[in-house]
């Protein structure tokens, strides 16, 4: 499994999460695991760190994000934007690794215009570091 498909991993399960809030983080992987493919290690960090960092991200995208509220904000685009700077902040990805993978798994999942809104944020954080 390359990285790019572990990445995808965490992204649905971020995505559930989404749906599932009190269900707690080893049960969604549990279920992932035993349902769709076993869950690699990346995947498995990259979620639990997205989770536990989470309120910093959603400050991060309610910053950059031009005055849209986070309940506005389409799961998929939060799911994925949080991905991204997990990956940029706690996993030692590069930035512009980071933002291009989130610009297609926004590309494959969301909306047909979302890959910009998602290409925006990340950028405008990116820059301003």
């Amino acid at each position: 499994m390359n990285r790019s498909e572990m990445r995808e991993q965490a992204f649905v399960l971020l995505f559930e999460k989404e749906f599932f809030a009190d269900k707690p983080v080893d049960e969604i992987e549990e279920i992932y695991s035993e349902n769709v493919l076993p869950l690699s290690e990346y995947a498995k960090e990259l979620f639990e760190t997205a989770i536990q960092y989470r309120p910093e991200f959603d400050e991060i995208i309610e910053k950059y994000s031009n005055g849209w509220k986070l309940n506005r904000i389409p799961k998929v685009n939060l799911s994925v934007l949080r991905l991204a700077l997990c990956e940029i902040m706690y996993m030692n990805v590069p930035e512009n690794v980071a933002i291009n993978e989130a610009v297609e798994l926004a590309k494959k999942y969301s909306g047909k215009e979302d890959f910009s809104f998602v290409n925006g944020i990340l950028g405008s954080y990116s820059r301003s570091k």
